[in-house]
């Protein structure tokens, strides 16, 4: 907050606000002074220096700190309107303040100065192991997909005459599965940006619940996944007004999520139903779930779990997660009882009978 403060308020600006903060602070204290005595006005008088030392820079702190002193002197130590001291013990007093009050926002101010040193060298060491972890995770992810398109086409053109039609017909369908694969990781990284930049806006428009499922459930089988994948979705599901890009990618991350790290031939299922104009869609499986001590990590950027197997950037669940919340929804992880995880998402969203009422 406080650098906010200094990258937008000038220097003139802030000796400003100082002052008058600290004359309305006077102002409140000599009216009141009469009830807790000029000695308790000096206190009130040094947090207010500590607060604007808190907040602005060096020089309008140390006005602060002279101007405080010269308003205690003048308006609240006898003889009034005075800057003259009559006591010794006053003047003692007097002399003490100016030299706290100068300590004191000189003290704030360097401990403002430190803590922000340490919060940047802390935000440059963050920013090197996030670039670490991507550069980490994307060096597989993208290289092994583009390994196997520069194999298929070496082999497409320097075998052209030797190849049958069946071969070329698998190393063009292992060019069609490595691209997509290669496509989806793009997607990840424009959709993460998107997130980071705070600019995700849903296009919200009428999306038929199972159109959205079985389309993400095709790119998924589309690849081959060994798991066996189930679908339930309430036959009076109603229309919602959601937006079916977003949507769809929630449903195929989760999706691709549960079949990277489950074992083949295990059970998948999705399952959608309506409750009060909310979307509920749990995806589960029957494997061995997560640890429990990682679940909550799970949805954090780049986080892969500590025995996961080679692959994957640890965006997908981030992903689903920032979609869900830009729907204004909300997505819970939790392992079964009987084994498996078991995603729930709920979206709020408006809802239309329109479609039931057509096919009655």
């Amino acid at each position: 907050m406080a650098n906010i403060l200094l990258k937008k308020i000038s220097t003139p600006k802030q000796i400003l606000i100082s002052i008058l903060t600290v004359s309305v602070v006077s102002a409140i204290s000599y009216f009141l002074s009469e009830y807790m005595g000029y000695r308790v006005v000096a206190f009130v008088l040094l947090i207010t220096v500590s607060l604007i030392a808190m907040f602005f820079e060096i020089l309008p702190v140390l006005l602060t700190a002279v101007l405080t002193a010269l308003i205690w002197d003048y308006f609240f130590i006898p003889p009034h309107f005075t800057l003259q001291v009559a006591s010794a013990e006053d003047a003692i007093l007097l002399s003490m303040y100016f030299v706290i009050a100068m300590v004191n926002a000189v003290l704030t101010y360097k401990i403002r100065q430190i803590e922000k040193i340490a919060r940047q060298k802390e935000e440059k060491a963050g920013a090197v192991k996030l670039y670490n972890t991507l550069l980490n995770s994307l060096s597989h992810e993208l290289r092994t997909p583009i390994a196997a398109i520069i194999g298929a086409t070496d082999n497409l053109q320097t075998g052209s005459n030797k190849l049958t039609a069946q071969h070329r017909f698998e190393l063009i369908n292992e060019i069609s599965k490595a691209g997509l694969r290669l496509n989806q990781q793009v997607e990840n990284l424009l959709n993460m940006s998107r997130l980071e930049s705070g600019f995700v806006q849903p296009k919200k428009d009428w999306c038929d619940i199972n159109e959205v499922i079985y389309e993400a459930v095709k790119r998924i089988e589309e690849d081959n996944a060994p798991q066996k994948i189930s679908i339930n979705i309430n036959p009076d599901i109603p229309l919602f007004k959601l937006d079916k890009g977003m949507l769809e990618q929630i449903i195929y991350n989760l999706l691709t999520n549960a079949v990277r790290y489950t074992i083949a031939n295990s059970k998948i299922s999705i399952t959608a139903m309506c409750y009060a104009d909310v979307l509920q869609l749990i995806i589960e499986d029957d494997d061995k779930g997560f640890p429990e001590e990682e679940i909550a990590n799970v949805f954090d950027k780049f986080y892969r779990l500590k025995d996961a197997k080679t692959g994957g950037t640890g965006l997908g669940l981030s992903i689903v997660k920032g979609f869900t919340e830009a729907l204004s929804g909300s997505v819970a992880l939790e392992n079964k009882s009987t084994g498996g995880a078991r995603f729930t998402i709920n979206i709020p969203a408006e809802t239309s009978y329109l479609k039931n009422l057509k096919n009655e």
